[in-house]
C-alpha cells in the first residue's frame, strides 16, 4: 500500500530572518500538515525551488536585487528526515525568480527576472552546480512604461518529453520554445520562429501542461487572462483567451500560477492583486477550449503559487502577504474547491513542493 503522506516542502522570503526553507508532512487521507523541518543556511530569499527526480536534491533561487547578482542553490535532501543541507551557490542573474530541472538531472534552468536572462547551469556528480554553461540574454520591451521598460523573464521550464524549453518574458509579451539538446555545446538552440506573441501589455508569467502534452495554458500576470494553445510541438498555436476576472472588477490585477488537475480535466489559475482568487475552469476535451467553473477566495493574501497533490485531492494555497499556506479540498466530479480548516503560519510562503517520502 502506497504511503499516504507526503513531504510538502516550502520556499519563502528571508526578509524578517526566517529560515527560508520548510519541511512539512502532509496526510493525503485527511488534508492534515505537520511541521518536520526547516534549514538556516545563510541564503536569501529562496522562493522558488524544485525538487530532483531522484528526491535526493533539492534547488533554490536566491531572489535578490534589482542591482545586484542573485544566486542559484544546490541542497542535498533526506526525504525520511527532512533534512536539507547547502552543497553550494552559483551566481545567476538578478532578480532569478524560477527554476527547474531535468529528468535526468544534467541541467538546471533558471530564470532572471530582473536580468531578463535565462541561466543554464550543469549538475555535478555530487548534486552541485557547476558554472553556467549558456546564458540566453533577452532585451524587449512593451507598452506598459512601468513594468515593460526591459525584458522580464518569469519562468524557464521543460516541456513533459524535455525536447524543449519554454520561458515567458513579461516585459516584452512572448512567450519562447528552444529546442533542448543536453549533449550538445549549446544545449539550448531557438526553433523557427522561436516566440509567440501575446497582446501588448498582457505580462505573460506561468504555464503548465495537461498530462497528454497536448494542450498548453498560460496566465499573464497584469492582463488576468488564461491563454490556450494546442501546443503543436514546440509551435504553439493559439486555440482561446478567457479572462480570470469577474465582470465589473476594476481593482489590481495581478496574475499569478496556474496549474492543470492530474487528471487533465480541470485548469487552475491564480489572481493575486485586489482579487486574491484561484480560478477554476474545465476543459474541454475535444478542443482544449475553458469554460469557467469557479472563483475562490485563496483563503488570504497574495496566492503567489499553489499545488495540486499527485492523486488530485487536495490544492494547497501559498498566501504570500498572509504568512499562510491554507489547504482545500476538490471536488472530483466538478473540479471545484471546498475550504478546510486547515492552515499554516509560515513568513511569507512563496513555494509549495510536493515530495514521496522514499
Amino acid at each position: 500500500m502506497a504511503n499516504p503522506v507526503l513531504n510538502l516542502i516550502i520556499g519563502s522570503y528571508t526578509t524578517n530572518g526566517t529560515e527560508g526553507i520548510y519541511v512539512y508532512r502532509f496526510n493525503t487521507e485527511n488534508g492534515e500538515l505537520s511541521y518536520l523541518n526547516r534549514t538556516a543556511v545563510g541564503i536569501d530569499n529562496p522562493t522558488y525551488l524544485c525538487v530532483a527526480a531522484n528526491n535526493r536534491f533539492i534547488y533554490s533561487v536566491n531572489e535578490v536585487g534589482v542591482n545586484s547578482t542573485g544566486g542559484i542553490s544546490a541542497f542535498s535532501f533526506d526525504p525520511v528526515d527532512g533534512t536539507i543541507h547547502l552543497l553550494n551557490t552559483q551566481p545567476s542573474g538578478p532578480g532569478p525568480c524560477y527554476i527547474s530541472v531535468d529528468k535526468a538531472q544534467k541541467h538546471v534552468f533558471a530564470a532572471n527576472y530582473e536580468g531578463g536572462s535565462v541561466y543554464a547551469f550543469p549538475i555535478n556528480t555530487d548534486g552541485s552546480l557547476g558554472k553556467a554553461k549558456q546564458i540566453i540574454q533577452l532585451k524587449g520591451s512593451g507598452p506598459d512604461s512601468g513594468r515593460q521598460e526591459k525584458s522580464h523573464v518569469h519562468i524557464a521550464m521543460l516541456s513533459p518529453d524535455e525536447n524543449h524549453l519554454l520561458y515567458t518574458d513579461l516585459g516584452d509579451d512572448t512567450l519562447h520554445v528552444y529546442r533542448y539538446n543536453p549533449n550538445h555545446s549549446n544545449i539550448l538552440t531557438p526553433l523557427t520562429p522561436s516566440a509567440t506573441a501575446l497582446p501588448p501589455g498582457d505580462g505573460p508569467r506561468h504555464v503548465a501542461f495537461t498530462p497528454n502534452h497536448k494542450y498548453l495554458y498560460l496566465v499573464s500576470e497584469m492582463g488576468g487572462n488564461v491563454f490556450a494553445y494546442d501546443y503543436n510541438n514546440g509551435q504553439p498555436q493559439h486555440i482561446q483567451t478567457i479572462s480570470m476576472l469577474a465582470e465589473g472588477f476594476d481593482g489590481e490585477i495581478s496574475g499569478g500560477d496556474i496549474h492543470i488537475s492530474p487528471n487533465g480535466r480541470f485548469v487552475y489559475a491564480s489572481n493575486r492583486g485586489d482579487a486574491n482568487e484561484i480560478i477554476v475552469f474545465k476543459i474541454n476535451p475535444l478542443d482544449g477550449k475553458l469554460t469557467l467553473v469557479q472563483r475562490q477566495s485563496s483563503g488570504g493574501k497574495e496566492p503567489r503559487n499553489f499545488v495540486i497533490d499527485p492523486a488530485g485531492n487536495y490544492l494547497l494555497v501559498a498566501n504570500q502577504k498572509e504568512n499562510k499556506v491554507v489547504v482545500f479540498t476538490i471536488d472530483a466530479e466538478t473540479g471545484a474547491l471546498l475550504p478546510t480548516p486547515i492552515a499554516i503560519e509560515i513568513d511569507s510562503p512563496s513555494c509549495l513542493k510536493f515530495t514521496p517520502i522514499n
